[in-house]
């Protein structure tokens, strides 16, 4: 096992438990894609980790005591994340599809892996934790033996892989695969590119919308993707939704969605088209809302024109407010991780400032339990959802 040296100022954060290594933070390059030992510039041992260049940094300290890297380290971790789930395998009645392994959070960055109705879903970060994929597969089926199938999704740039996602092993789930969430069906495509069709990290947010919050509304769904959120506000007694992406596949998706719930398509809308486009003309036609969700992709191209959350979330929230009934509800939320909740929040409420409206903040949401964070690395809680009345 190779030794990597540390710079003094990383190190000391590293022996308090932070668990990501940046190219700045390493003595001299290195390129290896084997375990290695992090110590400090004068041989304190930080840890065993590896080297692995994502988007968040270049390595990844791994939570565990153990000298040597093996298929029991791996086993031990994913025993430890199944155990802190056992509240989401104790209600599979009324949710089967839960983040099973959620990265640093749970011991080991790099990689997450969902569990879909007992069919999970292995994403791989970086080239270096990918070309140990078999021993983690082989870790996580002997953890977890009720396992019925197996998929994989590439997540970096891979100089050998050509493809995005596929199937490794056991049973092939149904197409679609229909999973509950709070009592509600969605279908999933668990082979269909990277996205599955909904994004589990959302399930408390739309869990309050099943529970009544949306209760004889008219909720617009911005960025609606397949529909999830219109799904969960119609479920939860909303009387009327309209669901807005650029996306063309959000219209089949969303309308299986409706289906698969018994609800009727035909008594809710589903427009294809840019979300900015769509409030020009609903503003030309003064339609309002009881409830409007807002939550976009971090970065969206359409043509020529971008969007950024960092930049624009802040118009995109003026933009819609004349479209808000007085004492309605706005979901902001975004999973930009390079946004703090400082910087969000003041968009968002520069946003009422400019447009003259008051809002009370009435809930507040990040990650869900089995997203676990590493209390060290609070950037890894990248959601953030203000729910506000506004006046």
């Amino acid at each position: 096992m190779q030794t990597v040296k540390i710079k003094n100022k990383a190190a000391k954060k590293m022996l308090k438990g932070y668990p990501l290594v940046t190219e700045n933070d390493l003595m001299q390059p290195i390129e290896t894609t084997d375990w290695v030992r992090f110590v400090t510039p004068q041989n304190e041992k930080i840890g065993i980790g590896y080297i692995g260049k994502q988007n968040k940094g270049s390595g990844w300290l791994i939570r565990t005591e153990d000298e040597v890297i093996n298929q029991h380290t791996f086993e031990q971790l994913f025993k430890k994340a199944i155990a802190n789930r056992q509240f989401y395998f104790d209600h599979q009645e009324v949710t089967n599809a839960i983040r099973l392994f959620n990265g640093e959070g749970d011991g080991l960055g790099g990689i997450t892996i969902d569990d879909y109705d007992g069919f999970v879903v292995f994403s791989w970060y970086n080239e270096t934790i990918y070309t140990h994929r078999q021993l983690l597969i082989d870790a996580l089926l002997k953890a977890l033996p009720t396992i019925k199938g197996v998929y994989e999704k590439i997540r970096f740039q891979s100089s050998t892989e050509n493809w995005q996602s596929r199937f490794v092993c056991g049973q092939k789930a149904d197409e679609p695969l229909v999973i509950l969430e709070n009592g509600v069906r969605y279908a999933t495509y668990l082979d269909e590119g990277l996205m599955t069709g909904i994004f589990l990290d959302q399930k408390e947010v739309r869990g309050r919308l099943v529970n009544g919050l949306a209760c004889g509304m008219n909720v617009l769904n911005m960025f609606s993707y397949t529909g999830a959120f219109s799904i969960a506000a119609a479920m939860g007694g909303a009387s009327h939704t309209v669901s807005v992406d650029l996306a063309k596949r959000s219209l089949g998706k969303t309308t299986e969605n409706f289906v698969v719930n018994g609800l009727n398509p035909a008594d809710h809308e589903i427009r294809v088209m840019d979300v900015f486009d769509y409030v020009h003309w609903a503003v030309k036609k003064q339609l309002r809302f009881d409830m409007i969700v807002l939550d976009p992709p971090s970065f969206a191209r359409n043509g020529k024109k971008t969007f950024s959350v960092a930049k624009d979330y802040g118009k995109l929230v003026a933009s819609v407010l004349p479209l808000l009934k007085k004492g309605g509800y706005l979901i902001a939320s975004t999973n930009a991780a390079n946004v703090t909740i400082e910087r969000y929040q003041a968009m968002i409420q520069q946003a009422f400032q400019s447009e003259k409206r008051q809002a009370n903040q009435v809930y507040f949401d990040q990650l869900p339990a089995d997203f676990a964070v590493d209390p060290h690395f609070k950037e890894g809680n990248y959601l953030k959802v203000f729910t506000y009345q506004v006046n």
